[in-house]
């Protein structure tokens, strides 16, 4: 498997993780048979489940444009030093976003996510 398709999986499986973090906060806010309902009237979220719908919803954006862009390059047979740091830096900004985005660090979230950027960037100027 190709770094490029290894880190879409891995981008994958920090999604699933991430959606599984917002569910167990959910159920110890509002209990197990609450979030297994209808959930129509639930108590305001907390500022950690906030944060980690408002992560879900973002990297689900980004994750998006980089599995397309991976694939694309995949089915192209463009795979190279670039496109595998690119991809690279994009899980791994990713993950560190992840992280500062849940614990509500400010100033650095952007940056991560900008770096993250860069890596979808890399990947997609090798395409041209």
């Amino acid at each position: 498997m190709s770094t490029e398709l290894l880190m879409l999986l891995n981008s994958t499986i920090l999604f699933f993780v991430i959606i599984i973090a917002q569910a167990l906060v959910a159920i110890g806010q509002n209990g197990l048979s609450a979030q297994a309902g209808s959930r129509d009237n639930l108590t305001e979220p907390t500022v950690l489940r906030k944060r980690l719908q408002r992560l879900t919803a973002n990297l689900q954006e980004n994750l998006v444009m980089f599995g397309i862009v991976v694939l694309i390059a995949h089915a192209a047979g463009v795979s190279n030093d670039q496109t595998a740091l690119g991809a690279s830096l994009f899980f791994y900004a990713r993950v560190a976003h992840a992280v500062v985005y849940a614990f509500g660090w400010p100033w650095i979230r952007p940056l991560c996510w900008f770096v993250s950027f860069v890596g979808l960037a890399m990947v997609v100027l090798q395409l041209f």
